[in-house]
């Protein structure tokens, strides 16, 4: 009978937190990658449109983006062969019923930078079809950019794979066992053995956490709606910022000659290969023609994505605290692309037992904000 491998660490999960985290170990470790489906990034990452906003989440998510900036803009050589950014912006609006709502989002984003405010008139100047009237204020944050999320992803495996990690496709984990001081991981291709497990499968981690034995995050999968629309044929969107309602009822962003829009739904929804709901589109379709001087007869494309939650929205980062050897790397919401590249290094420098770098923490990355324990982790804030 041939003796296993014992690896270091086994990541469940290939999607962008499992595949940046593998990467950030696979230097000095030996790392196994597992992926139940046929390819990584079949679910969330492979459905995100994601952007990198340094105003998007609670205020430790900011401090990961912000983290996570130098990355971005300055790849390790031969990571991706295109930008992983390129210059979009937003423009968050209000109707007059939403001033509130945007004087306290103005608020709360005071430690972001400067936001520029923009009055009707000056939103209207910039974005043409908005209906005249539809927005009383708002403001713009020019330092949002595009992120090609398939760079991005495929830099971090492709790096994984030359420092001579291995990766296992069509490996949905069934079972784990601890043994002594190492994890048995049964799957579909096989089983497998390392000292330690990272659980990063997405909506599937509280799951994978049930088969280590450990008490639920009160992690919730929540359904993300998103379809292609046409422009105007006398209409040129390709230079527009993104443009967010304030309560973030719906967003609509140019997509490669075409229209991303959303009703930017949040619905909880059981772990699956999730599909759109007719009614979503329909009150999608109905919030974008309200909002901008379109006619939506056909939808070029639909899809929808599983966003997963724990109660304050925050990342959930750190060993279990009664499980050994089982580490969380899960609940990313809405952020897990733009917060990628610090929370995998935090989360590399945590599985070693070693100092979380401090240009990370000096963006204000709090580790009790994101450990498996904290008291806020299934009590929402009020």
């Amino acid at each position: 009978m041939t003796e296993r491998k014992l690896y270091n660490v086994a990541v469940i999960g290939a999607g962008i937190a499992g595949a940046s985290a593998a990467a950030e170990l696979s230097d000095d470790t030996a790392v196994l990658l597992l992926e139940m489906e046929n390819h990584p990034g079949y679910h969330s990452t492979g459905r995100s449109a994601a952007m990198f906003v340094d105003t998007y989440g609670p205020a430790p998510v900011r401090a990961l983006t912000r983290a996570s900036s130098s990355f971005f803009d300055n790849p390790p050589p031969g990571f991706a062969d295109v930008p992983l950014l390129t210059d979009r912006g937003v423009i968050m609006i209000a109707r007059r019923d939403q001033l509130g709502s945007l004087d306290q989002l103005m608020v709360d984003l005071s430690d972001t930078g400067k936001l520029d405010l923009l009055t009707a008139a000056e939103i209207e100047a910039r974005l043409p079809l908005l209906r005249k009237g539809y927005a009383a204020a708002g403001f713009a944050n020019d330092r949002v950019r595009d992120i090609d999320v398939h760079a991005l992803h495929q830099g971090y495996l492709r790096m994984f794979r030359s420092n001579g990690g291995d990766i296992k496709s069509a490996s949905e984990v069934q079972a784990l066992e601890r043994v002594a001081d190492h994890w048995l991981i049964t799957t579909k291709t096989g089983v497998y053995e390392a000292e330690t497990v990272i659980n990063a499968a997405g909506a599937w981690a509280d799951r994978i956490g049930a088969l280590a034995g450990t008490a639920s995050i009160g992690l919730i999968p929540k359904r993300r709606t998103a379809m292609i629309i046409a422009t105007p044929d006398d209409v040129r969107t390709d230079e527009w910022p993104m443009v967010i309602d304030i309560d973030e009822l719906f967003y609509l962003k140019p997509d490669a000659g075409k229209l991303l829009i959303s009703p930017a739904d949040e619905t909880a929804a059981t772990p699956s290969d999730v599909q759109p709901d007719e009614i979503d589109i329909a009150i999608c379709v109905d919030r974008i023609e309200r909002a901008f001087d379109l006619s939506i007869r056909r939808i070029e494309n639909k899809w929808a994505g599983l966003r997963s939650f724990v109660a304050d929205k925050c990342p959930v980062c750190g060993f279990d605290q009664e499980v050994p050897g089982f580490f969380w790397l899960a609940g990313q919401g809405g952020y897990g692309i733009q917060t990628a590249p610090a929370l995998a290094k935090a989360a590399a420098h945590l599985v070693r037992r070693r100092a979380v770098p401090p240009e990370i923490l000096e963006e204000g990355v709090s580790l009790a904000d994101l450990a498996p324990g904290r008291d806020s982790l299934t009590v929402k804030p009020h």
